[in-house]
């Protein structure tokens, strides 16, 4: 079935939160504890969210009609704010292509350099894009647990 691209609304949160949610529970599962995880996917989706959409740095990938991820891009912090993929439709390549949308639209606004605090599973998939790990790190989630999480970065080359 083919995948399609759109800008993300703020209609759509409530959807991509419960995505996200999912993908958290599936996909980091492998590298963290099912207590960090049950606090992690319990947060409300972040006030700055409605402000991203607003500023046209979310990205949506349609599949049939559903939701099969999405992508947010801070523009303000110059940073990738998540990438989420539905668990049920990994491996489609879904992900890099909203990835590269993303970094298409950071170079649109003229950010040179895209940041990211990527979870532990998350590392290798940012990694075959192209972004390269800085440091270890913990991630103080807004929920109030740290998370551990790799610092990663990607020069964009100019559009």
């Amino acid at each position: 079935m083919t995948i399609t691209l759109r800008p993300a609304l703020s209609d759509d949160i409530a959807a991509l939160w419960a995505l996200r949610t999912v993908a958290v529970r599936v996909s980091c599962a492998t590298h963290y504890a099912p207590e960090q995880i049950g606090v992690w996917t319990a947060s409300p989706v972040p006030d700055g969210y409605a402000a991203m959409l607003a500023a046209g740095g979310g990205i949506v990938a349609m599949q049939g009609g559903i939701i099969a991820g999405y992508a947010m891009l801070d523009a303000n912090k110059q940073e990738v704010d998540a990438v989420f993929v539905d668990p049920a439709r990994a491996g489609l390549g879904i992900g890099k292509r909203l990835l590269a949308a993303l970094e298409q639209l950071a170079r649109g606004r003229g950010i040179a350099r895209l940041h990211l605090s990527a979870s532990l599973n998350a590392v290798p998939f940012y990694a075959a894009a192209g972004f390269t790990a800085l440091r270890e790190e913990a991630y103080a989630h807004p929920s109030g647990i740290s998370l551990a999480s790799v610092a990663m970065e990607k020069a964009l080359t100019p559009a």
